[in-house]
């Protein structure tokens, strides 16, 4: 292996896997050629004509789609940490003696614990998707036998269609499904509201294999996986742990930090000239983003603004707005709570999305550079307004990109984050994993201030009479630097061994993931 700086100065491998890699080129410069990935044509003459493609158990389904050493398995995260049956198929391709596997799924949670010792038996060869919590600390200690690759929501489905990851077998977790493979995510006792993140690997993969724990008779409908797009169903007792699929309760912070953060973001839709009738934002569901919510919902309907749309992750916050008629549509990538799970069945102006039509950057436009304004959370930021959401200054890779980078595109991007973390900086002079080039990052917003990317004078304008603390970054990180310290030691690491990689949405290197030294 060897490493090269890419156009961001970032030492990346130039092959990954066995594989050769494009280093980034910078934001809009790298342009694919070619033809989309194919899948294979199938003939109706070897499906039954009955329509009832039942297997009796996962591992003879596995079995039947031909499964052998070195294939790649994608699975979805749409459960989250209640997901069951991923840690039961790997149990089972244990069970028949495969190894070499490459894990590619939409996302990991700690769940997924349960893994680490496939990945130790060779098992699993390497994942190609979030490494979360104790999934991240083991492959940033050097422990997995390959490379991790991290890619955004967007980048994934990209990757799937740009023919960059062959898919051999999909193995879809259904909380609803019929015998013909049709199948749905907004209902049942496993429900989780969409699959969007499964759409693309039914499309390209080999194989499709779906899983649900409450088979129906044929029709499923709304389905959002199409059954002549399956190979096989398997039914089984359970997909996951209901209470983890989805919180009861997702909570807004009571932190008054947190709540101040998300009061000043608030007042910046509005004095910025961002919140105004048509208008459309996208916020995640962490605590001072659902606060920022219900503070901008009281704004809205005090000056009797309405959205045109709202991007989510759902939660019962987002669910009110359009419930209350202040939003024509939810946009929906993935459900956070039981009630967007609900809205999902029952409004028909809640509509399931996939990455696809979202965040795919290889498509010809997407959602994510229509949407007004959005607000993402960071582990660090620096004073050139880069942003890292997969490392903390210790160097562990502990979370995944999802659809952070993708939403950078939006018309205007803020990070709502606090200035420190047990009393640890976030406001850094360089970013210890770069995830996000600082510009695309528009205003970073924390309870001593909010700092607005010089490259957008207009904002700067906007705000000029605003009563917000508008600061200089430089001036916030002084500040913090002065409560906490200064910043912590840089972590002490590998240079020569890269243990995972961040692509950008476009398929190239933005920076290496490397080993820490114990």
């Amino acid at each position: 292996m060897k490493l090269v700086k890419n156009a961001v100065n970032r030492l990346v491998p130039n092959e990954v896997n066995g594989e050769k890699q494009i280093p980034f080129q910078g934001v809009g410069k790298y342009k694919p050629i070619g033809n989309k990935a194919k899948p294979p044509i199938r003939s109706c003459a070897d499906y039954p004509a009955d329509g009832n493609k039942i297997i009796k158990s996962l591992k003879e389904a596995l079995k039947k789609a031909g499964l052998k050493d070195g294939m790649t398995i994608s699975t979805h995260h749409h459960l989250r940490n209640g997901d069951v049956l991923t840690n039961f198929l790997f149990d089972t391709i244990k069970e028949m003696g495969i190894k070499n596997i490459r894990w590619f799924p939409s996302a990991s949670f700690p769940c997924h614990q349960h893994l680490i010792q496939y990945l130790e038996d060779g098992t699993i060869h390497h994942i190609e998707g979030s490494m979360n919590g104790p999934l991240g600390r083991f492959t940033t200690e050097g422990k997995m036998k390959g490379i991790g690759i991290l890619r955004s929501h967007g980048g994934r489905y990209q990757s799937i269609q740009d023919g960059d990851v062959h898919i051999d077998i999909a193995v879809i977790a259904a909380p609803t499904a019929d015998s013909f493979g049709n199948a749905t995510g907004d209902r049942g006792k496993s429900a989780c509201g969409l699959l969007g993140f499964a759409l693309g690997d039914s499309e390209y993969a080999d194989k499709v294999i779906v899983v649900t724990d409450n088979l129906v008779p044929f029709p499923c409908y709304p389905w959002q996986i199409q059954g002549n797009n399956v190979d096989y169903v398997v039914e089984i007792d359970s997909l996951g742990d209901p209470s983890k699929i989805v919180s009861g309760t997702t909570e807004v912070t009571k932190s008054p930090d947190r709540l101040l953060i998300a009061e000043y973001v608030a007042q910046f839709f509005e004095d910025a000239g961002i919140m105004k009738d048509g208008f459309s934002f996208q916020a995640g569901a962490g605590g001072t983003n659902l606060a920022f919510a219900v503070y901008l919902k009281e704004k809205m309907k005090a000056k009797g603004i309405k959205a045109r749309f709202i991007r989510g992750g759902s939660t019962k916050y987002l669910v009110e707005m359009l419930e209350e008629g202040l939003t024509d549509y939810i946009l929906d990538g993935q459900t956070f709570d039981l009630e967007g799970v609900r809205s999902m069945r029952e409004n028909p102006g809640h509509v399931n999305t996939s990455p696809f039509t979202s965040y795919n950057y290889h498509g010809k436009g997407n959602f994510a550079s229509i949407i007004d304004a959005v607000v993402l959370g960071a582990t660090e930021v620096d004073i050139n307004f880069n942003a890292n959401v997969v490392t903390h200054s210790d160097g562990y890779l502990l979370h995944g990109i999802g659809g952070w980078q993708n939403c950078l595109f939006s018309k205007c991007t803020i990070l709502a984050i606090p200035s420190f973390r047990d009393r640890i900086p976030v406001i850094v002079d360089e970013v210890t994993t770069l995830c996000g080039p600082g510009e695309l990052i528009d205003v970073i917003i924390t309870e001593r201030g909010i700092a607005i990317n010089p490259k957008r004078k207009d904002l700067i304008k906007a705000m000029k009479n605003s009563s917000l603390p508008v600061k200089k970054i430089e001036e916030i990180k002084a500040e913090v630097d002065s409560i906490c310290g200064g910043e912590p030691a840089k972590p002490k690491l590998n240079k020569e061994n890269v243990v995972a990689v961040v692509k950008w949405v476009d398929g190239t290197l933005l920076d290496s993931v490397f080993q820490i030294e114990n």
